[in-house]
């Protein structure tokens, strides 16, 4: 007879890392899933974390170790491979791995997060950590009194317009629109700042630099000519696409994608719970997707006490 867990959690970002902390102090049998073998998540990939508290500055990749460290100093279980398929048998849920082994347990977290949507441009991918970033409010300290360019004409575009306004010296807006998607009072706001640049009908063609983001290469659309743009930063904002294709057709999910759970991250199927990135919220940082793993956690305590 094959083992019965009684949590597992897919996914080692601070979701999924902060669920095994509060499931194995809860005594929980507990087997967590993680694709790349790699626990952190998105945080892997920031050079600076300067919001999480009592740790300022700390590098990503070190705070996304030193989480991983935790779990394993209290015992946690981890093993490596893709989530293929989910099937639900009310008191059992098997997981079917891309190995094509099927794990039984009476209760999963899925923490799979969210992915910043790219734009696909030579340099996107290779000043990634150093110079680009897809969260000003996590990284624009760093640039302070220096020049960035904000790309994307949405509410978060606009926000991150607005704040990186307050530290930098310059901030450029591109645009591939002659208006902004954004809330109304979101667009005079920012309209109205002096050191801000908008740049209309533009798209971005490349990002250069040497070790850091120097320039940015933009397009314009109204006239066919091509402008280098002098720039430490690119935030590319541009939307996120959750990571839920394969459970779309296990749980509710929006028309976004997210799928729907609470601060309880109870989802609409009993013993599957949602944390961190993956699900509807409003805030997405570290320290609200490590919040969600200890909710999800009690609710999964909760659950396995009224039905075991």
């Amino acid at each position: 007879m094959s083992k019965i867990y009684d949590l597992v959690i897919i996914g080692s970002g601070p979701a999924g890392l902060s669920a095994a902390v509060y499931a194995q102090r809860a005594c929980l049998d507990t087997l967590i899933i993680e694709k790349t073998g790699m626990s952190g998540g998105q945080i892997l990939t920031t050079t600076e974390v300067d919001n999480y508290p009592g740790m300022p500055g700390i590098g990503g990749f070190d705070l996304g170790m030193k989480m991983r460290e935790h779990v394993d100093n209290l015992g946690g279980l981890f093993q490596t491979g893709e989530v293929m398929e989910i099937t639900d048998h009310k008191d059992i849920k098997e997981i079917r791995l891309d190995d094509g082994n099927v794990i039984q347990t009476r209760t999963i977290i899925i923490a799979t997060g969210a992915s910043h949507r790219k734009l696909g441009i030579p340099g996107e991918t290779e000043f990634t950590g150093a110079g680009v970033s897809y969260c000003a409010t996590c990284d624009g300290a760093f640039f302070r009194n220096r020049t960035t360019a904000v790309i994307g004409g949405g509410d978060v575009a606009v926000e991150d317009a607005i704040f990186l306004a307050r530290l930098c010296q310059k901030v450029y807006v591109i645009h591939r629109r002659d208006s902004f998607r954004a809330a109304k009072v979101l667009s005079e706001k920012l309209l109205a700042l002096e050191n801000v640049e908008v740049l209309w009908n533009t798209t971005p063609v490349s990002i250069t630099g040497s070790t850091n983001v120097e320039s940015l290469n933009i397009h314009h659309k109204d006239t066919g000519e091509d402008q280098s743009i002098a720039v430490d930063g690119v935030f590319i904002a541009v939307g996120m696409e959750p990571n839920t294709d394969i459970y779309k057709s296990l749980v509710t999910t929006d028309k976004t994608g997210y799928i729907v759970a609470d601060e309880t991250c109870r989802t609409n199927v009993p013993g599957i719970f949602a944390a961190g990135d993956i699900r509807t919220k409003q805030l997405r940082q570290v320290v609200s997707a490590a919040s969600d793993g200890a909710n999800a956690v009690y609710s999964v305590q909760r659950y396995l006490e009224e039905n075991l």
